[in-house]
C-alpha cells in the first residue's frame, strides 16, 4: 500500500472547513447578485440566506478546530493545518458578514417602522 492511499487524519476536516468557509463567505454576495437578474425577487429577499451563511461559518470553524486538534495529536505535525487555518478564517469572515447583514436588516426594519408611524 502506498503512502498516498493512506488516509491522513485531519485532512478531511480541514477540507470540510475550507469548503464550508468558502460557501459561508460566498453565500450572501451570490444571493444579492442573483436578485439583480430576477423580476420576482427583490434585494430584501436575499436576507433568507443570512442564517445559512452563519451556519456554514460555524461549521467551518468547528471543522477547523477538529482538524487542528487531530493534527496536534500526530507526531509528524500532521497535514492540512494550513487548510484548517484558512477554513477557520473564512468561517470567521463568513460569520462576520452574516452578522453585519443581520445588523443591516435590523436597521432597515427600524427605519421602516419609524417611517410607517409618521
Amino acid at each position: 500500500m502506498s503512502s498516498s492511499s493512506v488516509s491522513r487524519p485531519g485532512t478531511g476536516a480541514a477540507w470540510g472547513s475550507l469548503v464550508a468557509g468558502l460557501a459561508s463567505v460566498a453565500a450572501l454576495p451570490v444571493a444579492v447578485y442573483l436578485t439583480r437578474f430576477s423580476e420576482r425577487y427583490e434585494l430584501l429577499h436575499s436576507a433568507f440566506v443570512v442564517p445559512l451563511a452563519a451556519i456554514l461559518g460555524l461549521a467551518a470553524i468547528t471543522f477547523a478546530r477538529r482538524a487542528r486538534r487531530r493534527n496536534a495529536l500526530r507526531l509528524d505535525g500532521g497535514r492540512g493545518i494550513g487548510l484548517a487555518r484558512a477554513g477557520g478564517l473564512l468561517g470567521i469572515i463568513g460569520l462576520c458578514i452574516s452578522l453585519a447583514a443581520l445588523v443591516a436588516l435590523g436597521v432597515y426594519g427600524l427605519l421602516e417602522y419609524v417611517g410607517s408611524r409618521e
